[in-house]
């Protein structure tokens, strides 16, 4: 079953003892936990939290069987629960002890394996699902698309009498990435910053929290851009910011592989969808992918692999040489800069 805010309101009024949320992405499954727990704990009942991918039975047994003082039932968290630890055997008595138990209500979370933009439970985790599924609520969570994304950003800004000019949502999804934590948070602050009015894509240049990984490649095209000086000084904010430089070298990495990765694409006539598909793009794939096309078009194939090349020497630098890593890392983006006049 997918998710549904409507369905698990009905399900939590319908009293049910047990609710397992499984998605490839951990922000998901606590998410929806969060909301499930928010209402069970309405009452005040009182909560054990059973930490570790594989509680063992005895410590479920005991924590479920306990009989509330407060004449309640006791509510049991267990999170990042992962079925395929379990041997056969204990995965049996865990899904014995769902069924048996009358004095606890169930939440329990997983990560799953996700191919190809799907889902792929395996045996055991299989068999958890089911046995959730006849006891109560098992629920697959799938991420929402960029369109799903903007329009719970324009949800979140109409709760808090706000709204957004026409192209801002999706300028604060392009700074912010897909968690809805870090969207939720940002869109509280922007709604501050516009007087609870109008959330402009200007304030969202001003104001708005980047992933690493963004502001990097903000740098990537700055540097592809031949605007060397702006993008040293973006890397002195991200310096001023306290990111670890090592971690700076790895999303400029990333992005640089990715540029790579669909230049070789290009030149086999391969589609975006194919690198995608053949290099493990997940989530918003087709917008990094395209972003990256455009910047990979001012190098040509061999200048790419120099870039490699010096982000790796970079790497290897930060962790040995004796420099100031801002010194090293301001080398590195003028070498950087410089391989686009490097010849082929």
């Amino acid at each position: 079953m997918l998710y549904s805010e409507k369905e698990l309101e009905k399900k939590l009024r319908a009293g049910c003892a047990v609710f397992y949320f499984y998605a490839a992405d951990e922000a998901l499954v606590h998410s929806a936990a969060q909301k499930a727990l928010k209402f069970l704990q309405q009452d005040d009942p009182e909560v054990t939290v059973l930490d570790g991918p594989t509680p063992r039975v005895e410590e479920i047994v005991l924590a479920a069987g306990t009989i509330s003082f407060f004449g309640g039932k006791r509510l049991v968290l267990m999170p990042m629960v992962r079925p395929s630890t379990y041997s056969d055997k204990d995965l049996q008595e865990l899904c014995d002890t769902l069924s048996d138990t009358e004095n606890a209500i169930f939440v329990l979370t997983s990560v799953v394996e996700e191919s190809y933009g799907r889902l792929r439970p395996g045996k055991r985790e299989k068999k958890l699902i089911a046995a959730c599924e006849k006891l109560g609520y098992s629920v697959q969570i799938n991420k929402p698309s960029r369109n799903a994304l903007q329009a719970l950003a324009r949800q979140w800004a109409g709760e808090l009498g706000t709204g957004f000019a026409p192209g801002a949502e999706g300028a604060l999804l392009d700074r912010c990435g897909e968690d809805q934590f870090l969207l939720r948070n940002e869109i509280d602050k922007l709604a501050a910053l516009s007087g609870y009015g109008t959330i402009t894509a200007a304030m969202v240049q001003q104001l708005g929290t980047v992933t690493l990984d963004a502001d990097t490649f903000d740098m990537v095209k700055l540097v592809a851009a031949g605007r060397l000086a702006a993008a040293q000084q973006k890397l002195r904010t991200l310096l001023a910011l306290q990111n670890d430089p090592i971690l700076i070298t790895g999303a400029l990495s990333s992005n640089y592989l990715t540029m790579y990765r669909v230049s070789l694409a290009k030149r086999s006539r391969r589609t975006l969808a194919d690198a995608a598909k053949d290099f493990g793009y997940t989530g918003n794939w087709s917008f990094r992918l395209s972003e990256a096309e455009r910047a990979a078009a001012h190098y040509k194939t061999a200048q790419l692999e120099q870039c490699l090349r010096v982000l790796r020497k970079l790497d290897i630098d930060l962790k040995s040489s004796k420099l100031g890593s801002d010194l090293l890392l301001q080398k590195a983006l003028c070498e950087l800069a410089l391989t686009r006049s490097m010849p082929c």
